[in-house]
């Protein structure tokens, strides 16, 4: 254990969050203590606290998608929240730094370059986003979720995505699938924010699967959540809908087949636990990496991919039903998921950070 906490910077969204989480419960199962810098506006608002871990704030959006007067001042902001970042790293004096990408992590990890402290970085997409390519060049500890997400002139170690332990201690498959009979159980999330196409789309697809497939739907939805209802008012199912599903473990562990976007925690999730999945990878990520990430799942055949350009109804519901239409497939993509999973990634990336913090001290 060093002397200093470990600082973890993730904000936004669960991609970010929830694997920075999965790496703090590996540090604090060691008796190293963690503390955390994000923003008051994104997830780890909630997460962090509820995990008894405390936080540094900062203040900083992401640019992606906003206006010219948003880029003009961005230069400014991205100073302001340096600032405040600087002042986080100097007070908690980090044994190291440990940077999730996103837009938080730019303004952490360049604190950390100023003030000295150790910093690693990981990406957990296909394609290393601009905060992650820019914190590149100031730090040889570099990890990576998928192959070659970095440009070749950097060297980064190949581990995976960390997810929490629950997940990757699920039975296997075969032993979950074992005594399963009745309705097929599919699982539908549009990650952690939800996705309003899925909850347009999902409901009348399932409206149009053939009569000789029942089938229970558990629905995260997001902030849409009672118009998702409605959608299912002249749906033949069972539902269980909600705004936010809190044990996602239960809910893989639970289903058959699931339908979701392709965000990286997704992906790292369907691997660990050992699902099947329809993906339709939401079109305007940056850099596309949702349509590489999905590909990249679908590739052994765990899954299919259905691009948003091409998705209606009629088509989700025959990828649906050529899944569940036949008895041995869902087993069968599930073990398949499973094939790719990398369970140890968490606890790798730990280790990294442990042995950096020892050797600087």
């Amino acid at each position: 254990m060093s002397e200093g906490p470990i600082m973890i910077v993730a904000g936004g969204t669960g991609g970010h969050v929830f694997p920075g989480l999965a790496v703090a419960s590996v540090l604090r199962s060691r008796a190293q203590d963690v503390v955390w810098m994000g923003t008051h506006r994104g997830l780890e608002s909630r997460l962090v606290p509820q995990a008894g871990i405390e936080i540094e704030w900062i203040t900083v959006t992401g640019l992606r998608g906003r206006g010219v007067l948003a880029w003009l001042l961005a230069p400014f902001r991205l100073m302001h929240a340096v600032t405040q970042a600087l002042g986080a790293v100097r007070r908690r004096r980090p044994a190291a730094v440990l940077g999730m990408g996103g837009f938080v992590s730019g303004p952490g990890g360049i604190a950390a370059w100023l003030t000295g402290r150790p910093l690693l970085i990981h990406e957990q997409n296909t394609v290393a986003g601009a905060a992650n390519r820019l914190l590149a060049r100031l730090t040889t500890n570099i990890f990576e979720a998928f192959p070659q997400s970095f440009p070749e002139r950097y060297s980064a170690t190949l581990i995976g995505n960390p997810v929490r332990e629950s997940i990757t201690s699920l039975p296997s498959p075969a032993e979950r699938f074992a005594e399963r009979s009745g309705r097929r159980r599919v699982l539908v999330i549009g990650g952690s924010q939800g996705a309003r196409t899925l909850n347009v789309e999902v409901p009348a697809a399932i409206a149009l699967l053939p009569g000789d497939i029942e089938v229970e739907v558990w629905h995260q939805a997001g902030a849409e959540a009672e118009a998702a209802r409605a959608n299912y008012e002249q749906v033949s199912c069972e539902l269980r809908l909600e705004a936010f599903i809190d044990d996602m473990t239960a809910a893989y562990a639970w289903a058959d087949l699931v339908v979701c976007r392709a965000g990286a925690l997704t992906i790292a999730e369907l691997t660990a636990a050992g699902v099947g999945a329809v993906l339709i990878p939401y079109p305007y990520a940056a850099d596309d990496h949702q349509q590489k990430n999905a590909a990249s799942f679908a590739a052994n055949g765990a899954g299919l991919v259905i691009t948003e350009e091409a998705l209606d109804a009629n088509r989700l519901a025959t990828a649906i039903a050529s899944i569940l239409g036949d008895a041995s497939m869902p087993l069968h993509m599930a073990e398949l998921a499973r094939a790719q999973a990398r369970p140890r990634a968490a606890v790798e990336l730990a280790e990294a950070c442990l042995e950096l913090a020892e050797a600087a001290a």
